[in-house]
């Protein structure tokens, strides 16, 4: 069972910047497809980015595009979500997820990620 841990939240100030990390217990890191996805106070979880296993592909929500940047290293198991200009609405809990399946392209849909971190929040001020 793989272990998915973040860091990197905190209160940051409207048009401020924060990255995130998840690092990945196991060695089969570069095998899955890795997403981030938020969850708002009495929101649904929502989908914000995922990455290819190479990293050579990215897919945005069209509210972050332009503004996070999803990378990944998998010399070191980890995953990262930089966070620029941001706004009070991406105010949330941050968790980082892997596909459900090794070798997937990887969707935009929680129901297909079967292993998640215990989240990290995330506070901007206006």
């Amino acid at each position: 069972q793989v272990q998915l841990v973040e860091s990197g939240g905190g209160l940051v100030q409207a048009g401020g910047s924060l990255r995130l990390s998840c690092a990945a217990s196991g060695r089969t890191f570069s095998s899955y497809a890795m997403g981030w996805f938020r969850q708002a106070p009495g929101k649904e979880r929502e989908f914000v980015a995922r990455i290819s296993l190479s990293g050579g592909n990215t897919v945005y929500a069209d509210s972050v595009k332009g503004r996070f940047t999803i990378s990944r290293d998998n010399g070191k198991n980890t995953v990262y979500l930089q966070m620029n200009s941001l706004k009070p609405e991406d105010t949330a809990v941050y968790y980082c997820a892997r596909s459900t399946s090794p070798y997937s392209r990887g969707t935009n849909y929680p129901e297909d990620f079967g292993s998640w971190g215990q989240g990290t929040q995330v506070t901007v001020s206006s």
